[in-house]
């Protein structure tokens, strides 16, 4: 058997998601497809995370074993001629027996993207957060520095308590409450007309990064101050942080192993 890696980019827009769903187009469940087409085998290609409906990735990676001879480069060129333009295989790698995309990976970066001008061109509309109103994006930037460090992210992680166990690199799917994570770094940064999030960190929780950003959404509209993001934390309750951001802005830029 042989363990290959994938590496794939995406546009999320039309997907319920990473995760395999009974009568829903999943980016799992097309690879599935892709893959079983061209090996004859029945495989479940297992993702670093599950990305959310409308999530987007510029680089996920994937994993799976297969007992076909095909070549990685041919892989590559065989998967992408059998998924939708909205799938890329970016590289296929041959990987050890014991490496698996999520229970490896030992840090996340995921990029946030708000289009402050007032009218958003329609070809952005699917992947940015169209936001024109007043914001105090100073307050916003001294805010996200606010949550860089090892803390418990209860208030920012989903409501459901069946979703809200994420995968904290190097521990494992199920780590239990209180929801640690180490965020290495937490900016915004101006870019013309966008306003862009990026935060790496060990692992996320479900719905944490768009939590964050409709956290600081208030920030910016002076609805909450910046000394307040380190009572919410505190407070360990999900109705204590802000709305959760819509999926069109968010992507997974890169997976570290």
């Amino acid at each position: 058997m042989r363990n290959l890696k994938l590496t794939l980019s995406y546009d999320g827009s039309d997907f319920a998601g990473w995760q395999v769903q009974p009568n829903a187009v999943t980016i799992q469940g097309t690879l599935a497809s892709a893959i079983g087409r061209i090996t004859g085998e029945k495989v479940l290609p297992q993702g670093s995370g599950r990305t959310d409906a409308g999530v987007h990735a510029l680089a996920q990676v994937a994993t799976f074993c297969t007992e076909s001879s095909v070549p990685t480069a041919n892989f590559v060129k065989a998967l992408n001629g059998l998924l939708p333009p909205s799938v890329r295989i970016l590289e296929v790698e041959e990987a050890a027996h014991d490496f698996h995309a999520r229970h490896s990976a030992q840090g996340k970066t995921y990029r946030y993207r708000i289009y402050r001008a007032a009218i958003c061109p329609p070809f952005l509309a699917r992947y940015v957060w169209h936001y024109p109103y007043p914001l105090d994006e100073q307050a916003m930037m001294s805010a996200a520095e606010k949550v860089v460090g090892e803390h418990d992210f209860t208030s920012f992680a989903a409501a459901d308590p069946e979703r809200s166990v994420g995968v904290s690199a190097g521990r494992g799917e199920g780590f239990q409450i209180p929801n640690l994570r180490r965020i290495f770094s937490s900016t915004w940064e101006r870019h013309s007309d966008e306003l862009v999030y990026t935060v790496k960190g060990s692992g996320f929780l479900h719905h944490m990064v768009r939590n964050l950003v409709g956290t600081f959404i208030l920030v910016g509209k002076r609805t909450l101050q910046v000394e307040d993001i380190g009572r919410i934390l505190e407070a360990r309750n999900r109705s204590a942080s802000g709305a959760t951001a819509p999926a069109s802005g968010l992507y997974l830029v890169t997976v570290e192993y």
